[in-house]
């Protein structure tokens, strides 16, 4: 289990305080699903989901860029 988990309501992350996905999250995941970038995309796309819930004054776009923008399109 890593520590850079998402901190509901704000999405912030708990081990480094960046906002959720943080670089080091990034990361991991990326090596996590190098095999199944779709099901990545997936997953993001579920937390932006429910990010949106939480962070309703968040732009859309900018909770796009945030959690499933960095992704490669190949994704």
């Amino acid at each position: 289990m890593t520590a850079h988990q998402p901190l509901r309501p704000n999405w912030s992350c708990v081990g480094c305080g960046y906002p959720w996905p943080c670089p080091s999250r990034r990361r991991q995941l990326l090596g996590q699903y190098a095999d199944a970038p779709a099901s990545l995309a997936l997953m993001l796309g579920s937390a932006m989901i429910e990010a949106a819930a939480d962070l309703r004054e968040a732009p859309a776009g900018d909770l796009h860029e945030r959690f499933v923008g960095w992704l490669s399109p190949a994704a």
